[in-house]
């Protein structure tokens, strides 16, 4: 009898109802579908240009890699309001909500002026950095030449893709995940025409290649900008905290400095992670230029796999983010408990099926054979430690929440500078292992911030309300 209680009492914990599932899939299904549209349009224009040539496709990816800092950079500056913008919610505060979303629009404005300046003057310098691999001098030149032609062009892009996230993410903050996923996939379709058009010269566009793809971009992040723009204005009522958004840029000082000092080691941390990943695709790089071009390719389809335990995660910052405003701690607690324990076991069943696909996806390319073969390894890696990742980003989130965004640094973009990019160094340079190799051992280092996060989550460090 108490065996059964004891399994009851389990099962409780970690497996919710019909409804608890009902209300995590309304959140994460929309920004499943958002991101899985996105990636894999994104996977027709990686192939698109694979088919034009392997220098092509590398010069795009490095500079796509760039690009990912500048993303990632202002991911972590709106995310670091958004902790407040969603307990907000959870209060019903219009204000503080408005409050946030300005906050948003000046950081945004910020990064993109500085990553322009410093993509304009220190491009080449670091799409460089990447062809320091086995190859010949003649395919890095035509590689640094696409990649600069492709990032000029990308440059056009980053100040409506930056407005847009201002709004996305306040919309996701207050529940509203539709719209955004309405205007990302009106955007990816638009990349999508517009690519293959431009990229091959069809119904009488020009053939631009590499150019015609940042193009089509481009078009795309105005697309997106102007539908969230005139859905959310046009139904102010819907949106009330955008009454009087642009009438003051107004940010109290006392809540700047509360964002600041929550919200600057999640800006850090975004920013160093990144920059952490391009650090880690350089020292794999240094192999071959044969491994930029794999690690394109499996990048390609692990985004599209990853969705799941990114929209999951999201889905705990927002759901848990709104309890812990509302000051209900206990129901924030077993709520959480219950979306790592989902969030992990549909990663797991993601993960079987990414295995299947590991030989089978590389052969779209027109790429040599040791590109496609290193990146089946490469794929079926990624596959073997997707449950791990799921549960590092749930946490991830849990903590974020709470407003531990001190932790998170820690726990994130330290972590990938102190242990990850010394393992891959040292690795690469006092062991014969092979690229595979040195990918799986860095990779198998993460579970150190699985046993890590997992005491900080039984401990219940998150548990707060930073808005009360």
């Amino acid at each position: 009898m108490m065996h059964t209680t004891k399994k009851f009492s389990f099962l409780h914990k970690f497996i919710g109802d019909k409804a608890f599932y009902k209300m995590v899939l309304g959140i994460a299904v929309p920004i499943m579908i958002q991101n899985g549209i996105t990636n894999f349009v994104n996977l027709l224009d990686n192939i698109m240009i694979g088919q034009v040539g392997t220098e092509q496709m590398s010069g795009v990816a490095i500079v796509n890699q760039l690009v990912f800092v500048y993303n990632l950079c202002l991911f972590g500056a709106v995310s670091g309001a958004g902790i407040f913008t969603a307990q907000f919610y959870g209060q019903n505060n219009q204000e503080g909500i408005r409050q946030t979303m300005r906050f948003k629009l000046y950081v945004s404005a910020a990064i993109s002026v500085l990553s322009i300046l410093l993509f304009l003057g220190g491009g080449d310098a670091l799409i460089t950095a990447y062809l320091t691999g086995e190859g010949s001098a003649a395919s890095a030149a035509a590689t640094l030449y696409h990649g600069r032609q492709y990032l000029w062009i990308m440059l056009l892009g980053l100040p409506a893709f930056a407005l847009s996230q201002v709004y996305s993410s306040t919309l996701r903050e207050c529940g509203e995940t539709v719209l955004p996923m309405t205007a990302g996939i009106a955007a990816v379709f638009v990349n999508l025409i517009f690519n293959y058009l431009l990229i091959y010269g069809k119904a009488g566009f020009p053939a631009l290649g590499v150019a015609g793809a940042a193009i089509a971009t481009v078009l795309s992040r105005y697309v997106e900008l102007i539908i969230v723009l005139l859905r959310t204005h046009g139904k102010i009522a819907r949106y009330p905290f955008l009454r009087g958004l642009y009438l003051s840029l107004r940010v109290p000082a006392s809540l700047t400095r509360r964002i600041i000092l929550k919200g600057s080691p999640l800006l850090f941390n975004e920013t160093l992670w990144a920059a952490g990943v391009a650090m880690l695709t350089r020292c794999y790089s240094v192999h071959s230029l044969d491994v930029v071009a794999a690690l394109n390719i499996s990048n390609t389809i692990n985004n599209i796999f990853n969705i799941v335990f990114i929209a999951l995660g999201n889905s705990v910052a927002i759901v848990v983010g709104q309890l812990l405003g509302a000051g209900r701690m206990q129901e924030a607690r077993d709520t959480d408990n219950k979306m790592i324990a989902f969030a992990v076991a549909c990663c797991s069943v993601t993960a079987l099926i990414m295995l299947l696909c590991s030989p089978l996806f590389p052969k779209l390319y027109n790429t040599n054979d040791q590109v496609r073969t290193l990146a089946r390894w490469l794929i079926t890696a990624t596959a073997v430690f997707m449950p791990l990742q799921a549960f590092l980003h749930a946490a991830y989130f849990t903590l974020r929440s709470g407003g531990r965004t001190l932790i998170t640094f820690l726990f994130d973009s330290v972590f990938i500078w102190v242990v990850s990019i010394p393992l891959a160094t040292l690795l690469n340079r006092f062991t014969p292992l092979p690229v595979i190799g040195v990918y799986a051992m860095v990779q198998m280092a993460d579970i150190i911030k699985c046993i890590v996060g997992f005491l900080l989550i039984k401990k219940g460090v998150w548990l707060q309300n930073i808005v009360s």
